[in-house]
């Protein structure tokens, strides 16, 4: 599904929005999280404090969120997982339907080294990065109980798919990070993804 075509207004704001999350991954990656402040982050991305806070509740907040659209992009996943032909199977649909969010984590390297790690070194951010998602469970859970044609209440496979590939992109992500990205993220997904298909076999049994 296209993304939709957005006006000037929202290309700048969501410019603007990029342009302090950048910013802000970049500082911490430089300076550590206690030594930036919200003033810092303003002045070095051109705009006001005050504007600031149009974007973002916190400093935490810049550095976690990397899009405006957060919650039009989720939909649009789920847009594009229900959409996809029926002869893919639900897991490798709703995989695909990652993708092209996925990979601007390989278009973006040093942005999400810097995000990975300030993440893991911080819990506040972990904390914030955890909770930030949290919309968007319920809404993922019901669209893969449509697909797959079963009852989310009475069955346990829209729920363990979901955490099975939410933890299968946590592991990519940090495996990718201590790779400094020289690895492709995308390519990390799809070999995750075949592991917990094939029933996530040990790494002796495993063909390489």
């Amino acid at each position: 599904m296209p993304e939709p075509v957005k006006g000037l207004r929202e290309r700048k704001r969501l410019e603007t929005h990029r342009a302090l999350a950048t910013t802000a991954v970049r500082l911490v990656a430089e300076r550590g999280l206690d030594q930036v402040t919200v003033e810092d982050i303003s002045a070095a991305a051109g705009v006001s404090s005050r504007t600031f806070f149009n974007y973002f509740a916190s400093k935490e907040d810049a550095v976690v969120i990397a899009h405006a659209d957060n919650a039009e992009r989720s939909q649009r996943v789920i847009e594009k997982f229900l959409a996809a032909p029926k002869e893919v199977s639900v897991p490798r649909a709703f995989v695909a339907a990652l993708k092209e969010d996925f990979a601007q984590i390989d278009e973006n390297r040093e942005e999400w080294l810097g995000r990975m790690k300030a993440i893991q070194e911080n819990a506040t951010l972990h904390s914030r990065a955890v909770a930030m998602n949290h919309d968007t469970i319920a809404p993922t859970i019901e669209a893969i109980a449509r697909r797959a044609g079963v009852d989310p209440r009475d069955d346990l496979y829209p729920t363990l798919l979901l955490s099975a590939l939410g933890g299968a992109v946590n592991a990519v992500l940090i495996l990718w990070s201590r790779h400094d990205g020289r690895v492709s993220a995308l390519e990390l997904l799809d070999e995750a993804v075949e592991m917990l298909l094939a029933g996530l076999p040990e790494p002796g049994g495993r063909a390489r």
